[in-house]
């Protein structure tokens, strides 16, 4: 098995004695040798006997597969030897395969041949498989990259590599400084050091501590995470703030409902007028299509998952300086998106606007008009992949008599929709890029009474007009390169 790590950084040397400082001497250069990363396990195939399996011992991990190859996953008797398919068939190119396993249990993930050819992509074209077993740490991630490389990933890993960035960046901070004075080039590594971890431990007690808030308040709150009482209210807002377009100089009240560098939810009132509500209906109207859900293989199906009309809508820009209602209200989405993030994210390659309706046929329907839980883009706390998803505007124009409301389960927040307010939620840390952990996987709870039409855009990184949204397939991967794996 093959564990990316960062390259050891070089000690600090120098040619001078430095008693009064040797115990931190000592801190920094333990910090140095964490910068070489070891597998965290055995070779798994020396493994002759699985630990038990309990609760305890259970791992949620994931495999992401960029190798450009389909692949199959294995578990691997311990005894035997012998192979069983846990994927389903076979895992696509950019597809996340999730898997619950135990600590110690060994897995063979397999490269397919490619229906076109016949023929795997080794220089021989044999198909190659690769190996690994799962730790005792927590958040592992497998990353199959091209010519079948593999990444294994955990929190104990990846600690340690931030533990030799965080090195590797404050030595380069002393470095002018261990020519003409070694001393204090050694203190200022030091105090680094020192100041570099103790935000480190600052931002996981904080994770950790907010993590839990949300569990103790599960068991309280369950019954509205199923979208049961058609009667809650919006939730608490963290703080309130007004945003005030520069275009068009109006101030709106916003809730910030949640606040997580990668995670964020906020409400804003008095967002899409009327008038920008009737051309979206007009211009949806003869369009209205069953909507679809991404099907886990690059396309699109019907499910029961998602019961709704949608169309989309085309923005044309040349008429934004004409006044157009349509353009005027994309144009917003992307000014907010932008004071938010800060990532310059502009319409060029973007989605459609889509207008999505749902009609609610009574209290006793068994099959209302919803969407169950899901997220909009990637939502595991991977790196975002270039070309997907990052943000979401949902605006409410219709709002129904009886349900319709949007339920964020995992952040403990609930949206009662407002006539002309929107729901904005991003699912991208703008300084890291990396996703979103869950906490924006939402719902659309059931419309029992009335009708709810929304407008919803969404918001894209790595677009442009040379690869727009539609060059890439729901995973994530241009079609152009999905179609050379097949």
């Amino acid at each position: 098995m093959m564990n990316r790590s960062s390259s050891s950084s070089p000690a600090l040397r120098g040619t001078r004695s430095f008693s009064s400082m040797g115990r931190s001497f000592f801190l920094v250069m333990l910090l140095f040798c964490a910068t070489t990363i070891t597998t965290p396990f055995a070779s798994a195939r020396k493994q002759q006997r699985s630990p038990p399996t309990n609760k305890s011992t259970s791992r949620a991990i994931q495999i992401i597969n960029e190798s450009g190859s389909r692949l199959e996953v294995y578990w691997v008797h311990p005894q035997t030897r012998e192979g069983s398919l846990m994927s389903s068939p076979h895992v696509m190119n950019g597809a996340t395969f999730p898997l619950n396993s135990y600590v110690g249990h060994e897995f063979e993930i397999r490269e397919l041949p490619s229906q076109k050819t016949g023929e795997c992509k080794s220089e021989d074209q044999t198909c190659r498989s690769v190996y690994f077993a799962v730790s005792e740490n927590d958040e592992q991630i497998i990353t199959i990259h091209k010519d079948m490389e593999l990444e294994f990933v955990d929190d104990k890993i990846r600690a340690k590599k931030e533990a030799g960035d965080l090195v590797k960046e404050c030595q380069e901070n002393a470095k002018q400084l261990l020519a003409t004075d070694a001393e204090k080039a050694l203190g200022m590594l030091v105090k680094c050091v020192e100041d570099g971890v103790a935000a480190t431990l600052a931002k996981a007690n904080e994770e950790v501590s907010f993590q839990a808030s949300i569990r103790k308040g599960m068991a309280e709150f369950m019954e509205n995470y199923t979208c049961t009482d058609p009667d809650l209210d919006t939730s608490d807002s963290l703080r309130d703030e007004t945003w005030t377009m520069a275009r068009d100089g109006k101030p709106r009240p916003v809730s910030i409902l949640l606040d997580r560098p990668a995670s964020k939810i906020h409400v804003i009132r008095n967002f899409i007028s009327q008038a920008e509500c009737d051309a979206m209906e007009a211009s949806a109207k003869p369009q209205l299509h069953r909507a679809t859900v991404a099907d886990g293989k690059g396309g699109s199906q019907y499910s029961e998952h998602r019961k709704a009309m949608q169309a989309g809508i085309t923005v044309d820009w040349s008429k934004e300086a004409k006044g157009d209602h349509i353009a005027i209200l994309s144009r917003r989405v992307y000014d907010y998106n932008n004071y938010v993030l800060g990532l310059d994210i502009d319409e060029h390659g973007q989605e459609d606007l889509m207008s999505i309706q749902y009609f609610g046929r009574g209290e006793n329907d068994t099959a209302p008009d919803r969407y169950t839980p899901h997220c909009d883009g990637d939502c595991t706390g991977a790196p975002h992949k270039e070309g997907t998803r990052m943000a979401t505007m949902v605006m409410y124009c219709t709002i129904p008599e009886v349900g319709g409301h949007t339920n964020f389960r995992n952040a403990g927040v609930h949206v009662k929709p407002e006539m002309g307010s929107a729901v904005y939620f991003s699912y991208i840390d703008p300084d890291t890029l990396a996703t979103d952990n869950g906490f924006t996987e939402h719902s659309g709870c059931p419309v029992l009474v009335g009708e709810k039409k929304i407008v919803t855009q969404w918001i894209r990184r790595g677009v442009d007009t040379e690869n727009p949204w539609d060059s890439f397939n729901t995973l994530g991967i241009k079609i152009s390169e999905a179609s050379m794996s097949d």
